[in-house]
């Protein structure tokens, strides 16, 4: 009897960042830690946070990815993993450094910028209502 494999997409917003089929296991990391997909597990949704993906296939041993922050969706043997970035092609130490370097830093970038627009909007309605009242 042959053994299952599922069918990995990696998807970023542009383009299809990797398509592989026979992975034997998957290892991805969430906001509540690490976790494995192995081809006879349940249907499921994830939230990723960044981090490094892991998978392997018969062929290769484990192929590293950094992946940004997204969702994991397993349906079947089906698995797709959408992302807003991923690196890959580096070793192990190099994909951690980009993760903290340039995933993590967008993430402090993002929230200084949603900080103003909040600031921006809270004013824009303060501005209105005191029209409002006028």
């Amino acid at each position: 009897m042959q053994a299952a494999a599922m069918h990995l997409k990696i998807l970023l917003p542009y383009k299809i960042f990797a398509d592989r089929q026979n992975i034997s296991r998957i290892v991805a990391v969430s906001h509540e830690g690490s976790f494995g997909l192995l081809p006879r597990r349940l249907d499921c949704v994830v939230p990723l946070s960044a981090g490094i993906l892991v998978y392997e296939t018969e062929a290769e041993d484990e192929v590293y990815i950094a992946i940004d922050e997204g969702v994991l969706v397993k349906a079947g043997s089906e698995v797709l993993v959408s992302v807003r970035n991923a690196i890959a092609g580096m070793g192990l130490d190099k994909l951690r450094e980009a993760v903290e370097e340039e995933f993590l830093q967008m993430d402090e970038q993002e929230q200084k910028i949603r900080s103003v627009l909040a600031k921006m909007e809270s004013g824009f309605v303060r501005r209105l209502v005191e029209l409002h009242h006028e």
